[in-house]
């Protein structure tokens, strides 16, 4: 048992952009931020036949993302992430209070 929410979607929805599937792969990418849970600590999900493992979930505000995050996420900046968020999901603004849960990840052994 444990003290997160139901999931919102299947863990093989956490992640599925071609160009962030190669950077987790490369282990360039170790978190993914979404509205909702798609997989809790512990659990495991492949991409393209390589496994990975959650090692974390929490939530956080948008506004509390650092370049570092940003990194973690796969890209060279928070600027480039924001700017991409943005063009992806047409008519939203970036909202700094706007909650998330991050799902951290790892290669598994």
């Amino acid at each position: 048992m444990n003290d997160y929410p139901q999931k919102t979607c299947d863990i093989n929805r956490l992640l599925r952009h071609p160009k962030l599937v190669e950077a987790a792969k490369a282990g360039r990418k170790t978190q993914q931020r979404r509205d909702g849970v798609y997989a809790y600590p512990g659990e495991t999900f492949e991409l393209d036949g390589v496994r990975f493992t959650v090692t974390a979930l929490e939530r956080r505000s948008l506004g509390e993302m650092t370049e570092a995050d940003a990194l973690a996420e796969g890209y060279p900046s928070l600027e480039a992430y924001r700017d991409l968020i943005l063009k992806m999901h047409p008519g939203m603004s970036w909202d700094d209070s706007h909650l998330v849960w991050i799902h951290h990840f790892k290669l598994s052994d």
